[in-house]
């Protein structure tokens, strides 16, 4: 039996612009890591700004040509949660991308980097009524209700300045997406949106329709869940959305002029994953709504989407440095060989929340020892502090090694912490093989800076 090599970079896991060097050395949008890590330190997240770019355009394009096929157009937004800040927002819209926010600190990111306000879409199960207010002050052009005192509490604050607001109303869908119960978003034992059984959703319907001079209903909104691979949970949504369409047609007159199918796009973090592509997804997805569209007689609705982690998840990759090395007899057939490294549950949460797989190389160097089973884990106080659970290193892996994991673009810094009082790392854009920081490491003094007297 041939040994994995563990010197290959798997070109759909890693950025489009990663390789290795002549001397064996990554390099990630045309920079070593070695220089990197020179001038920035470990842990780093490094961001290819080009890849991430490119993804954006591909969703643009992707669901541009599939929805004017079948006669409507689709909105893409960026759904910030996965990774925001000022650069990659700027990055995002001047690809032609809306952005989706979900919590105040988010809306102001958007705001400072100069997202216009029609181009924000607005989420959250509880959103304040300060984080509220701050969405209408800024004119975003969609806030998804959650609940009916969010329906209250929006048309206040439109009502107080003299606007109406659009709205669109998440709905659960009842599909139960094949991804992990903590990622599945649109059962109904879960607290986002309205239930469609017991007849919630005409109830918040009619909620929202009782103030005309304070909200104007765009349509529904559906998100099924996360890092999904199939089409098939987004037929079950848009048929049962474009049902219920129908239903405020016949019941109160109207035609919904839109429909949000969310997100959830998966990517590949090991070998294995088989993600579908822009083209192919926006091309299913247009088929789907358009047979449901025929098959209850109603207009093909404006559609919108909503990928995070498939547009900056794949121009990620995180950076460490090795510390120890330590072989385990895991087994009475297996010794494992634990590597720790200077991060760990504090800038990757994914693993120990769900069980998140990744994969990983030494990225200073290639080598000709034989592969041997790996774990590599961080730094913490916990036994669950595990970066990549199961991965094939060279047998020579030493403290000063230089690991690299690639697709950690989302969710990596956007959950970060500072568990044990470990400053979060700085997320650095590489392009053209010049780097520069666009969140700065954090510092002891700022963890200080925190402290009361």
């Amino acid at each position: 039996m041939t040994s994995p090599d563990a010197n290959a970079l798997h070109a759909h896991v890693w950025p489009g612009s990663a390789t290795r060097t002549p001397d064996g050395a990554v390099e990630i949008g045309g920079a070593d890591v070695r220089d990197l890590v020179a001038e920035h330190g470990t842990p780093v997240y490094l961001l290819d700004e080009a890849d991430v770019r490119r993804r954006a355009a591909a969703f643009r394009d992707a669901f541009a040509s599939a929805f004017e096929r079948i006669g409507t157009r689709a909105d893409v937004y960026y759904a910030g949660k996965a990774f925001l800040s000022t650069a990659v927002a700027r990055w995002v819209t001047e690809e032609g991308l809306r952005v989706d926010v979900c919590t105040g600190g988010e809306l102001a990111i958007a705001q400072r980097a100069g997202v216009p306000g029609p181009q924000i879409g607005m989420h959250g199960n509880n959103k304040s009524v300060a984080e509220i207010e701050a969405a209408v002050e800024h004119g975003v052009g969609r806030i998804i209700v959650d609940s009916f005192e969010e329906v209250d509490r929006v048309a206040a604050a439109a009502r107080a300045r003299g606007v109406v607001q659009p709205v669109m109303i998440r709905v659960k869908a009842g599909v139960e997406a094949h991804t992990h119960e903590f990622i599945a978003t649109a059962h109904e034992d879960q607290k986002f949106g309205f239930s469609l059984s017991g007849g919630q959703v005409a109830e918040a319907v009619t909620a929202v329709l009782e103030h005309p001079d304070a909200l104007r209903l765009l349509g529904f909104h559906s998100h099924i869940g996360s890092q999904i691979f199939e089409s098939d949970g987004f037929r079950v949504a848009a048929t049962r959305l474009i049902a219920l369409q129908l239903e405020v047609a016949r019941e109160h007159g109207i035609t919904l002029p839109e429909l949000d199918l969310g997100g959830g796009f998966g990517i590949a973090y090991v070998a294995d994953d088989q993600p579908l592509a822009p083209d192919d997804l926006a091309g299913q997805l247009a088929d789907i709504v358009q047979a449901a569209c025929r098959e209850q007689g109603v207009p093909v609705p404006h559609v919108s989407v909503e990928p995070g982690r498939s547009v900056v998840g794949p121009g990620g990759v995180t950076v460490y440095e090795v510390g120890t090395v330590k072989p385990v007899q895991a087994t009475d057939d297996l010794v494992r060989t634990y590597v720790a490294v200077d991060g760990g549950m504090s800038d990757n949460a994914r693993p120990a929340l769900y069980a998140a797989d990744y994969t990983c190389v030494v990225a200073g160097r290639t080598s000709a020892a034989e592969p041997v089973p790996a774990r590599v884990v961080g730094k913490h106080c916990e036994s669950g502090d595990i970066v990549v659970r199961d991965v094939q290193l060279p047998g020579d892996v030493r403290a000063g090694d230089l690991i690299a994991v690639p697709a950690t673009g989302a969710y990596c810094r956007s959950l970060a912490s500072q568990y044990n009082h470990v400053p979060r790392p700085p997320v650095v854009a590489v392009r053209d093989g010049a780097s520069r920081v666009i969140v700065r490491r954090e510092t002891i003094d700022d963890l200080l800076a925190l402290e009361g007297e």
